[in-house]
């Protein structure tokens, strides 16, 4: 029996014993607090267990907590400014001005959304070029107001539709990448699912760029790498474990700064604590990053980006 299979005969008995609780009126707290912490325990070993490809699928769970309920739990207030000011408003990249520890901030986030006409309006989270638009626009409201800047990301990439192309969404990408090395205060991106290819650079192109421990960042898909190399997708299990797009090697890279914990089995287990600890990590860069003069803070990023991937670049 495998431990994914040991996990869910636990988890059913679990189930099983909170019903017969609730309907004879039995006290059976004992046995569920030591099957729980069984099963918790389960969960810790699956997790550090996965290959990349399972940390891949693990990332694309459509229940994986993301977007405007992550943004509105993690901030004090939030208020969402819509449209780019030129074609239209995208549901799939939102963002506006919150507050996060008592100060003001600028927040931008992919919204994959939750349920089947969510999700279809959404497309998943692949944003179009009026999604990189209004980026773009919250960017530079950001930077003229300057507050500190926030992303969160989880997006295949972006849309690839003829509409995205004929509104230059390439250009739009550009132009967000250019505003985020280019903005007058800290920012801090956060790879909450997926970062799939320009579509989440746009928005990670920040000073500190954090990862759950089960998120991904790749400039191509495994599927898309496998069809490339081996001119097959079933070989993308390998392509996960060649692209080196987990958390752990992306950090060993010297990409991102810093791994955030996931409660036991992942993210999507427990909304309440996933929020605490990216809140507790990005209150803890921005408070770094904000004892920093602009002069030092647009040094250190230019140094970032000119050693992006070679772990221990200067300072």
């Amino acid at each position: 029996m495998t431990d994914e299979e040991h996990l869910r005969i636990l988890e059913e008995k679990a189930a099983e014993l909170r019903r017969l609780a609730q309907e004879n009126g039995l006290d059976l707290s004992a046995e569920l607090a030591i099957l729980e912490q069984k099963i918790a325990e389960l969960k810790r070993t699956v997790c550090e267990g996965l290959s990349a490809w399972g940390r891949v699928q693990l990332a694309r769970r459509p229940d994986r907590p993301s977007g405007l309920s992550f943004a509105q739990a993690l901030c004090d207030a939030f208020y969402e400014l819509r449209g780019d000011r030129a074609i239209s408003d995208d549901p799939a990249l939102r963002g506006g001005v919150a507050k996060l520890a008592g100060k003001r901030i600028a927040i931008l986030f992919h919204q994959r959304g939750m349920t089947p006409e969510e999700q279809r309006q959404a497309r998943f989270g692949m944003a179009s070029a009026q999604g990189y638009w209004k980026a773009k626009r919250i960017m530079e409201i950001a930077a003229r107001l300057k507050l500190p800047l926030l992303t969160l990301i989880n997006t295949p990439g972006a849309y690839p539709g003829v509409q995205a192309e004929a509104h230059n969404i390439a250009g739009a990408i550009a132009c967000c990448i250019w505003q985020m090395l280019r903005h007058p205060g800290p920012t801090v991106a956060v790879i909450l699912g997926e970062g799939g290819s320009g579509g989440a650079v746009a928005l990670a192109a920040a000073d500190r760029v954090l990862m759950l421990e089960n998120a991904t960042y790749s400039v191509i898909s495994p599927e898309g790498a496998a069809s490339i190399l081996w001119k097959d997708a079933k070989f993308a299990p390998q392509a996960a474990e060649n692209l080196k797009l987990t958390a752990r090697d992306l950090w060993a890279l010297g990409v991102v700064d810093e791994v955030i914990p996931e409660p036991p089995g992942g993210a999507h287990t427990d909304l309440q604590k996933t929020v605490a600890a990216v809140r507790e990590a990005v209150i803890h860069h921005f408070s770094e990053l904000s004892r920093l003069s602009l002069d030092e803070l647009l040094r250190l990023r230019y140094n970032r980006y000119r050693h992006v991937g070679s772990a221990g670049a200067p300072n």
